[in-house]
């Protein structure tokens, strides 16, 4: 099994007119299932056209009664994303995946807020996307570093993930889902919701947690998983401290009030029983040693 997406998911993708749009999309299409699985693009003012294969419709709503599309990912520009989620919503789509970076931070408050009676799961913005290996890549990770298996991935960082999925397939420890939850300070999933649905996955034996400085989101899975996780996992926090109120590296990473640093995650994973580690390249290790 796997979470958010897999082999019977249907895709749409927003902009796939766009260069992004297209690029990533021809590759996602690409990989394992993806011919099968992305049925439907989305432009305002380009419907009937066709990319790659992929009809192009005016709005999400005619491309989901047209082609079944229950899973959107999003690569529209930044003054025009947090639209495009709404959109995305109010169509009814199941998973909203939203690569963009640099949404303004005002829109997707608004965007969160709208959406707080909805159904759909937002997945981002500002991040890699999801990938169930051997079945459908939705974002823009390398899909030929992954590999099926029994671990689970869910990283605030896009480029940590990369490295965590590379460490794992070397060791020959393939990867059930990978999500790349982004780094923005607003928003959908946070690392708890990912750990819920790991949690419940019977596919998934353990799970790689990769969080970063900044906000307490790290802190509240760590909570979780003390009390409710009956899989191993293993953590990682990316960045270092930087003085109370500087930004180092997402837009998410900010410390306020001596809150959100390095210290704190670590000490508050360790006393839940996850086993971190402060080396980056000791991840597969420590998840290959967990296992055991």
């Amino acid at each position: 099994m796997s979470i958010l997406i897999s082999k019977a998911s249907r895709v749409v993708t927003q902009g796939i007119t766009g260069k992004t749009g297209r690029f990533h999309t021809k590759h996602s299409v690409e990989y394992a299932f993806g011919k099968d699985c992305y049925v439907a693009g989305v432009t305002p003012g380009k419907g009937g056209e066709n990319v790659e294969g992929i009809p192009v419709f005016d709005t999400v709503a005619e491309a989901k009664e047209k082609t079944g599309a229950n899973v959107s990912v999003i690569y529209v520009p930044p003054p025009f994303a947090a639209a495009a989620v709404d959109e995305a919503v109010d169509a009814g789509i199941d998973v909203v995946i939203c690569i963009t970076e640099g949404i303004p931070v005002k829109d997707m408050i608004m965007t969160r807020y709208k959406m707080q009676d909805a159904h759909s799961t937002l997945v981002g913005p500002n991040c890699p996307g999801v990938i169930t290996p051997d079945e459908l890549k939705i974002g823009i990770m390398p899909g030929y570093i992954h590999k099926k298996g029994p671990v689970g991935v869910v990283s605030r960082s896009g480029t940590l993930t990369y490295e965590v999925v590379d460490q794992l397939t070397r060791l020959n420890l393939g990867q059930s889902t990978c999500v790349g939850i982004g780094g923005d300070p607003v928003n959908g999933v946070k690392h708890l919701d990912i750990m819920k649905m790991f949690n419940d996955d019977p596919d998934t034996e353990g799970v790689v947690m990769v969080g970063e400085i900044g906000g307490s989101d790290e802190e509240n899975c760590a909570a979780w998983v003390k009390d409710h996780m009956t899989k191993p996992v293993v953590g990682f926090i990316a960045g270092v401290t930087a003085p109370p109120g500087k930004r180092m590296g997402h837009a998410g990473a900010i410390i306020a009030g001596g809150k959100g640093t390095a210290a704190e995650k670590i000490a508050a994973m360790e006393d839940a029983g996850i086993a971190v580690t402060k080396n980056p390249a000791d991840i597969g290790k420590l998840m290959v040693k967990a296992l055991k």
